[in-house]
């Protein structure tokens, strides 16, 4: 499969790079600081771009089987929730000038029901320094789910998502966090790209949001 990947040096584009790359898909690594990408292989072209060039991204994704979206406007950014919900709208657009039908969008856990009708970020517990970003996620799968002419997906991670080990084990679910034993609901990012590269080689979420956890 031939692969472009926006957003390829950050914590979850990295790792769905090298998870695409061994398994032999070809990928278009995109990000707006592409000196971060030391990755060798004769399946990886690099390019740098930006995500509010909606034409000229467009002429980057265009020929490929599907796009991956780990876009991040930046933790610390001011301006984070305007700027994430711009970018992914870009995005979005560029996708569908480009002819590609295929996104996989990387969203937040945020969006996820802790509760019936209860969304986790709207609950007193949820950190105030993830908010903004957490609420730029939740209304862009708003937006998205209103889109009919790309086969889209989006995936929440679990709730806590950090650096760990590739196991390829783990639990799928829809709209609720995956919870283990313990009450938790974690991956590693080097589990959530196995994921998403399943995800792309399966198509099984069209048009649906997905999450998962151990």
């Amino acid at each position: 499969m031939k692969i472009a990947l926006i957003g390829a040096t950050g914590f979850v584009g990295s790792a769905v790079l090298n998870e695409a790359l061994n398994r032999g898909h070809e990928v278009t690594a995109i990000a707006r600081d592409t000196s971060k990408i030391t990755a060798k292989n004769d399946n990886l072209t690099v390019v740098t771009a930006d995500v509010y060039n909606i034409d000229a991204l467009a002429k980057v994704l265009a020929g490929h089987d599907a796009v991956v979206n780990t876009f991040n406007a930046g933790w610390t950014n001011p301006n984070l929730y305007n700027d994430f919900i711009k970018g992914s709208e870009s995005i979005q657009q560029a996708v569908k000038i480009s002819g590609v039908k295929r996104l996989l969008v990387v969203g937040g856990a945020g969006s996820l029901e802790i509760a019936p009708g209860v969304q986790l970020v709207d609950t007193p517990q949820f950190p105030a320094e993830w908010k903004s970003g957490a609420t730029a996620a939740r209304d862009y799968l708003n937006i998205i789910k209103k889109e009919n002419d790309l086969d889209w997906t989006f995936l929440s991670p679990a709730i806590h998502l950090h650096p760990g080990e590739r196991t390829g084990v783990f639990r799928l679910g829809t709209d609720q966090p995956v919870f283990n034993d313990k009450n938790q609901a974690e991956i590693s990012v080097e589990d959530m790209a196995v994921a998403i590269i399943d995800e792309l080689e399966q198509n099984q979420f069209i048009k649906k949001r997905f999450t998962l956890g151990y």
